[in-house]
């Protein structure tokens, strides 16, 4: 021998005595590759989880975050439009009143206009 203890094991990680004293030694080794296997397999495919039955549901999450996301667009769209109906009312009060150039000052002030004009020889 090299030195080394049997109860320390080789440099593979199995131990010689336990093989010799073990029946089915064979089959433990397989078993635990196997096993060592799987669960690399599993933390590669799966993260840091053990199995994919530990992750999460995530469409509940993004259904919350567009539905709050939906509702802060909503509120500042109502907000933005408040603002601008209390503008144009401040702008409409601040204008002094002015009447519009097609339409007549008053009813009465305007040249009359009779139904028939009158012939300008006539009595």
């Amino acid at each position: 021998m090299s030195g080394q203890d049997p109860a320390e094991g080789d440099r593979h990680g199995t131990d010689r005595l336990a093989m010799r004293t073990m029946p089915n030694a064979e089959r433990y080794v397989l078993e635990a590759d196997a096993m060592r296997r799987r669960q690399l397999r599993s933390a590669l495919l799966h993260g840091s989880r053990r199995t994919w039955r530990e992750h999460a549901r995530v469409w509940p999450a993004v259904v919350v975050g567009l539905v709050v996301a939906a509702v802060i667009v909503a509120a500042l769209a109502v907000t933005q439009a408040l603002q601008k109906t209390q503008e144009n009312e401040k702008k409409e009060q601040q204008q002094p009143q002015q009447p519009s150039p097609t339409a007549p000052a008053s009813p009465g002030a305007g040249p009359s206009t009779s139904p028939r004009p009158t012939p300008t020889g006539s009595p």
